[in-house]
């Protein structure tokens, strides 16, 4: 993987990760990434997504009417992606923070033309999302492939960044009377709510009873 100076961390470089494992390994986790392009009078635009990889690519997609992604197929762009692991309590306020996983990748997206890629690059979204998802629905017509934008990012220039542990005060505030540590947070799903307009007998796939998506973490029963 390619390090230049803006993909190298300068602040806490300890926790970084430029190694294709860790960056790989939070961005199939992550459900929700964020696009930065430049927009008109070279204001900055960024936009939340989702996202699915596939080997040494970075899938992202929506309509092919969206300026954002038509700026993106012209000019490099900056995606992230973050994890909140917890919240880290510090004795003093200055020193309270969050355990995090986090990813930057840099490059220059290319837009994604052939209709079997891009419903291999759905099929990875809706499968990275639900697992055994893409089996059950109607796969997208030629028309709605030809109303999507999929634009495909090399994963050639990236770092990770990681919080983990407790909190780090000042030695002189060990010695004050006041809580400190982790609350630890994760993104759990609820239990399936049928449609409205659900067929009768129709049942919820099994699929759904206890996720299996990156992130989700099964409800309690």
């Amino acid at each position: 993987m390619v390090t230049r100076s803006r993909t190298r961390v300068t602040r806490m470089p300890s926790r970084a990760s430029y190694e294709r494992q860790a960056v790989d390994a939070i961005l199939d986790e992550a459900i929700v990434s964020h696009v930065g392009t430049v927009g008109e009078g070279g204001c900055p635009v960024v936009i939340p997504t989702l996202h699915a990889r596939a080997d040494e690519w970075l899938y992202i997609h929506g309509s092919a009417a969206s300026p954002t992604l038509r700026r993106a197929a012209q000019a490099e762009i900056c995606l992230t992606a973050t994890i909140l692991d917890g919240l880290v309590l510090a004795r003093s306020a200055v020193h309270h923070s969050v355990n995090y996983r986090s990813v930057v990748v840099f490059g220059r997206p290319e837009p994604v033309e052939s209709f079997n890629e891009k419903r291999q690059a759905l099929q990875a979204f809706t499968e990275k999302l639900v697992p055994g998802r893409w089996a059950n629905v109607r796969p997208p017509t030629a028309q709605e492939l030809r109303g999507t934008a999929v634009l495909r990012l090399p994963l050639a220039e990236a770092s990770a960044k990681v919080r983990t542990g407790g909190p780090l005060d000042d030695e002189e505030d060990y010695a004050r009377p006041v809580w400190a540590g982790t609350v630890g947070l994760q993104l759990t799903a609820e239990a399936p709510k049928p449609d409205d307009r659900l067929l009768p007998g129709v049942e919820c796939p099994s699929y759904l009873t206890s996720s299996h998506a990156p992130g989700l973490k099964s409800p309690p029963r």
